[in-house]
């Protein structure tokens, strides 16, 4: 008889990566953007800094998220 494990449920990989900057999370109740720092994570929440405090933030409610900075002027080269 051998034992098997359920697959384990990872989260999205790319949240890692935006520890430390700056993000905005669109909430699937709408309502204003939360646009902040992202101070930390866990399987469950987000931890904002926010212009005005902090923010914690359930990941079932967010609809988006996605990096303030996405666009810089060095991302648009110029083509012949």
């Amino acid at each position: 008889m051998t034992e098997e494990k359920a697959p384990r449920q990872t989260g999205p990989q790319f949240i890692p990566k935006l520890k430390g900057k700056k993000v905005i999370i669109l909430l699937v109740s709408g309502g204003q953007p939360i646009t902040g720092t992202m101070e930390s994570y866990n399987p469950y929440e987000i931890l904002i800094q926010t212009a005005k405090g902090k923010v914690l933030v359930f990941k079932r409610s967010i609809a988006t998220i996605e990096p303030a900075d996405v666009l810089k002027p060095k991302d648009f080269l110029m083509r012949e």
